[in-house]
């Protein structure tokens, strides 16, 4: 079993860079892709970005040349680089992996943007 935590959230004003972790640990030699989910109050929770074990992305159109996710294998860790936030982008966000994609999570870390 795969645990995850995530780290780096904090408030920020718009149009400010923020940069979250989530590093796993446990049998992470089953990790294939890993990502990262929102949650705004009130909303689903949303799909931001993915990448594979290989090394592809994949991002949500909303985030789409802004955000940057990326992973470091030795450390089992991925990242999310969030550049030029917007008051939209505030939403508690949350790492998954596969396999059990969207299964387990962790406890999440909140981004907050003012305008």
């Amino acid at each position: 079993q795969v645990q995850l935590v995530e780290s780096g959230g904090g408030l920020v004003q718009a149009g400010g860079s923020l940069r979250l972790s989530c590093a796993a640990s446990g049998t992470i030699f089953s990790i294939n892709a890993m990502g990262w989910y929102r949650q705004a109050p009130g909303k689903q929770r949303e799909l931001v970005a993915t990448i594979t074990s290989d090394g592809s992305t994949n991002y949500a159109d909303s985030v789409k040349g802004r955000f940057t996710i990326s992973r470091d294998n030795a450390k089992n860790t991925v990242y999310l680089q969030m550049n030029s936030l917007r008051p939209e982008d505030t939403a508690v966000y949350y790492c998954t992996s596969s396999p059990g994609w969207a299964t387990h999570w962790g406890q999440g870390t909140q981004v907050t943007v003012s305008s």
